[in-house]
């Protein structure tokens, strides 16, 4: 009996376009997408450079990965830049989903007529900062410095000390994002000891206001000197303070980490912050203080293209009206329970054949807030073999290496995804 040619059995278009890993592509990337790299795959194997059996992972391997992929950050970084820093709450992605529809982000339902963009959101950021007499919001950090330096001090000056004058990321520094906007820098100081007389003696008729910035990603020790906000306060020029962080209210946790609320009772007339660091939200710029600055900074032409869209101002009212956010309940993780449930994982992984330690930890808080403060935790330690392919798996599990060993550092796992870590180790060992 003859052979029957190998070409003969490429699998056709429509079965392979019904099985579920295609056809779930196909929901995402398009039909067209899908079955153009199975009409590729299908010509490889019928040139002989695939079995037919191949048809259907060579297809899918073409097939861009979706974008973003989702990861558990075992790293022990709660705030972690290069993965998106805060991770939202369950109300807030419930809130994103809700928001991309059509929503009511300007309209009065009962009145028909226009209301207050995001009216929501600023009212919620309001009530967590009863300190602050007006609220704004644009789409990040960065931005609300450049909205308030805009709308206060173009063609005029910002006297700030010189050891404020940081790189914010990415090769940015804040001189050059202030001088962007046409003001003039006033240095004041020195790079590690400013005085209150040293502002006071740069301070005049072409004052737009005095910055001050928390150096909130490194920490200056030794012969050192700083102005609080109070001390400038009595300047009688406007104060702009950006903390960075979004801390609204004091954390004992973090006692040297600067909050909104205190900052504005100490005289700051206007605090600048990010949402997406301990505030545990969406990106975003806070602007809190003196009604008739924070009104100036709304109507400037610029907050028009600073505007947050509706995706963020429903993220952000649903993360300042939860109970909670991850990052919050990262922070305060007790070690003896994150001891326990490290614990837990390694004996499930031994009845599996698999060795793996559990060591003491020291996690961070990262994303440029409370540099210096260190939260004591455990970590699952496993070989360094481990790191790659657990950070290309899926789900992607990104740890830390350091002396040679592979360390997952839980607080920053959900406690459900606890599984998924240990199928993914198995997977690794095997």
């Amino acid at each position: 009996m003859r052979d029957v040619d190998p070409r003969r059995r490429v699998p056709r278009t429509d079965v392979l376009l019904a099985d579920p890993a295609l056809a779930a592509a196909a929901g995402t990337l398009g039909r067209d997408r899908v079955k153009a790299a199975i009409v590729r795959a299908q010509r490889r194997a019928r040139a002989g450079e695939l079995t037919p059996d191949q048809v259907r992972d060579a297809a899918l391997a073409e097939l861009p990965a979706p974008t973003p992929r989702a990861v558990l950050n075992a790293t022990g970084v709660v705030l972690h830049t290069n993965l998106g820093r805060a991770p939202l709450p369950a109300a807030a992605v419930d809130a994103l989903v809700a928001a991309a529809g059509h929503t009511d982000v300007e309209l009065d339902l009962r009145t028909g007529r226009r209301a207050r963009r995001g009216r929501e959101a600023l009212d919620a950021l309001a009530a967590a900062v009863p300190d602050a007499p007006a609220v704004h919001v644009v789409n990040n950090g960065a931005a609300a410095l450049v909205l308030a330096a805009t709308a206060l001090a173009a063609d005029r000056e910002i006297v700030v000390s010189r050891g404020e004058l940081v790189e914010i990321g990415d090769g940015f520094r804040l001189p050059d994002l202030l001088e962007s906007t046409g003001a003039r820098l006033r240095e004041v100081g020195t790079t590690n000891r400013t005085s209150l007389a040293d502002y006071a003696a740069a301070v005049g008729p072409r004052t737009g206001f005095v910055l001050k910035v928390h150096p909130s990603n490194f920490r200056v020790t030794g012969f050192t000197s700083a102005v609080p906000v109070g001390d400038l306060a009595t300047l009688g020029v406007p104060v702009v303070a950006d903390i960075g962080s979004g801390l609204l209210a004091p954390d004992p946790l973090l006692p040297d980490e600067p909050d909104a609320a205190t900052t504005l009772r100490a005289g700051a007339h206007l605090v600048t912050a990010s949402g997406d660091k301990l505030l545990g939200g969406p990106q975003a710029g806070l602007l809190l203080g003196a009604a008739d600055l924070v009104e100036r900074l709304r109507r400037h032409p610029l907050a028009r293209a600073l505007r947050v869209d509706k995706l963020t101002l429903a993220a952000l009212a649903a993360t300042l009206h939860a109970p909670t956010t991850p990052t919050r309940d990262a922070l305060h993780a007790e070690p003896g329970a994150l001891r326990a449930r490290t614990e837990r994982l390694r004996d499930r992984l031994g009845e599996d054949g698999c060795k793996a330690e559990v060591v003491p930890s020291a996690a961070v808080v990262g994303g440029g807030g409370a540099p210096g403060v260190e939260l004591d935790s455990w970590a699952l330690s496993l070989p360094e073999r481990y790191a790659e392919p657990l950070r290309t798996g899926a789900p992607p599990i990104l740890g830390r290496v350091l002396h040679g060993r592979l360390l997952l550092d839980l607080r920053c796992v959900p406690a459900d995804a606890d599984p998924d870590v240990r199928a993914a180790i198995l997977r690794v060992g095997a």
